[in-house]
């Protein structure tokens, strides 16, 4: 009889503890169901914060402009994931009045050799030449260099220029650019959030994380230091 009693005692026992992974299998899938996506959320002195770093791409679009209180951070974003993700395949061109007001850097900060990935020539006149010239071989077939031409810029004085390599060689170059310009636009508030037209706004994230001229300096270097440096970046051009 005693056998038979804890026999008993034991069988409900047993069958909870096999039962219990099953169940926590049934937990776990619920709970991968139940839990929301990473959200933005402000706490009380509104300042942002962010579970996620949103998917950037500096070519999502052949010549994108920013405009807003939070264009420069933007800007930077873009130009440091061009450095950092497409670091063997992109060359990033920024005259160095913009390197200047975007990254901090000094007048003769990477003035003489700068990694494969950056070019940072004299001012915006040198730096389209230089990619005309660029272009220009690659068409003819005598160049030897394929890394996809990033311009970061100003180029208010120069849309009409910039806007016709872009039409022409949209395959080779896109550009990032401040200030006024008569194609995509997209306005940046000081927050991150991008406005635009739904169909740019598809290419685009919808929030941009800040980054401050400090920060991006700092990444810039960072990202310079894991490539070798190169005497010349043009097959056929020359450095300014």
């Amino acid at each position: 009889m005693r056998p038979l009693l804890l026999l008993g005692l034991l069988l409900p026992v047993t069958a909870a503890a096999a039962g219990y992974p099953f169940r926590r299998r049934v937990y776990a899938m619920a709970s991968a169901v139940l839990v929301p996506p990473p959200v933005a959320f402000e706490d009380s002195d509104q300042t942002v914060h962010f579970t996620y770093r949103p998917a950037v791409d500096p070519f999502a679009v052949p010549a994108l402009a920013l405009t807003g209180p939070g264009a420069a951070d933007a800007t930077r974003v873009l130009a440091l994931t061009a450095l950092e993700e497409y670091g063997d395949t992109a060359l990033v061109v920024i005259p160095r009045p913009d390197a200047i007001a975007l990254f901090g850097l000094t007048e003769d900060e990477l003035l003489d050799e700068t990694a494969e990935g950056l070019f940072i020539p004299g001012n915006l006149d040198a730096a389209l030449a230089y990619m005309e010239t660029e272009l220009a071989v690659r068409r003819d077939g005598r160049g030897t260099q394929e890394r996809r031409l990033l311009l970061v810029a100003n180029g208010e004085k120069e849309t009409a220029r910039i806007s016709d390599l872009v039409s022409r060689h949209s395959d080779g170059i896109s550009a990032i650019l401040l200030g006024d310009w008569p194609g995509e636009q997209a306005v940046v508030e000081d927050d991150g959030l991008a406005r635009a037209s739904a169909e740019l706004a598809d290419r685009l994230p919808e929030r941009f994380p800040a980054v401050s001229r400090s920060e991006a300096r700092d990444r810039l270097h960072a990202a310079l230091s894991t490539h070798h440096p190169s005497k010349r970046h043009s097959s056929g051009g020359k450095r300014t």
